[in-house]
């Protein structure tokens, strides 16, 4: 008989390379799944790690594979150490997305690192970890993932929007969950803050002090991905392919240039609602008013920011429950989301 009560940890890396996110989780998994999120912490990269993560996306097959064999321990570490500090007992399991380093599903790629078999020996407890590569066997694009934890946590919203790495949406149409990334938020905006020897752009400050670079905006409102129907997803590498090239090209002013990507990005996420809907935002992004701001100044949405909690630690409390979701066979990908052929129970289970 499956359990109705699961406490298991939640654990993610997001593209904008906060840190790892860890959250204590307690799921009720009756007809209407509740939970409860007691605990939650980010453990920030050291720079040794963020470097390392940042330039991986260039690495050599064979620097892939010390990279994961050195993120699994480091990451195992963080874990272990978590649990010890915290004094967590009678875990049923830790649910880790890993950290993405490659992710091209028009080739049929994408590599979460951390998720080898180690890391249940590291921790000593039961893993659910690599819930992508799954979906890629079955046609699927290995991400978005979150979109079921939305629709199981937060159906009363017409639409959940991550502001993180990338913004993505998801959102039920006829009866359909549909998910996918809009455009890049925080992977190119953080990289122009710091710039400006600023880790990030605290409530878009510094954007706002910028002009809009009106031939910068033409050539990003004209990207191929932005005309692409879902299902579809972005990578880092498509972000250095598409994106930076047009923003080093312009030789701009670092503030100009944040302030050309907060009127392509709003512009971009703004298209995705219909007036008069509700949207619950999370991820750093949800704290970049401006950003905020630029949105609601296109369409008449109700933006609802939900507690600091909440907006830093969803995705792991989602990860969570799909590692739960796993636990008990039962769906937590889905075709309608990733384009697999099916809705499919994904990720691996290392048992301790």
């Amino acid at each position: 008989m499956k359990k109705q009560r699961y406490k298991v940890l939640g654990v993610m890396s997001g593209t904008s390379l906060d840190g790892v996110d860890l959250a204590l989780c307690y799921f009720n998994m009756h007809k209407k799944i509740t939970y409860e999120m007691p605990l939650a912490k980010t453990i920030a990269y050291s720079t040794h790690w963020k470097s390392r993560l940042q330039s991986a996306v260039d690495f050599s097959p064979e620097e892939l594979t010390q990279l994961d064999l050195g993120y699994t321990e480091y990451l195992g570490g963080i874990i272990k150490t978590f649990i010890e500090e915290n004094n967590i007992k009678d875990l049923d399991a830790v649910c880790s997305h890993g950290h993405t380093v490659l992710h091209r599903p028009d080739q049929g790629i994408t590599l979460q690192i951390g998720n080898l078999e180690q890391i249940s020996k590291i921790i000593k407890q039961t893993v659910v970890c690599d819930f992508r590569v799954q979906d890629l066997l079955f046609g699927g694009q290995g991400a978005p993932l979150v979109p079921l934890g939305d629709l199981l946590l937060f159906s009363k919203y017409d639409y959940c929007l991550n502001l993180g790495g990338f913004a993505n949406v998801s959102k039920v149409s006829r009866g359909v969950s549909i998910a996918y990334d809009i455009c890049p938020v925080n992977v190119v905006m953080n990289h122009y803050a710091q710039k400006l020897a600023h880790p990030y752009d605290s409530g878009g400050e510094l954007a706002k002090s910028g002009n809009v670079l009106p031939d910068v905006l033409k050539l990003l409102d004209a990207l191929p991905y932005y005309k692409l129907h879902p299902p579809k997803s972005l990578g880092v590498e498509w972000v250095h392919r598409d994106i930076m090239p047009i923003l080093k090209a312009s030789q701009a002013k670092e503030v100009d240039i944040l302030r050309t990507c907060v009127a392509n990005f709003a512009s971009q996420i703004a298209q995705q609602f219909s007036p008069d809907s509700s949207v619950l935002v999370t991820g750093g992004g949800a704290y970049n008013s401006f950003l905020l701001d630029q949105i609601k100044a296109h369409i008449d949405v109700s933006l609802v920011v939900p507690s600091k909690t909440l907006i830093e630690f969803k995705e792991a409390l989602i990860f969570g429950l799909l590692g739960v979701l796993k636990l008990r066979d039962e769906v937590n990908c889905l075709s309608s989301v990733t384009g697999a052929n099916h809705n499919h129970s994904s990720g691996v289970v290392f048992l301790n």
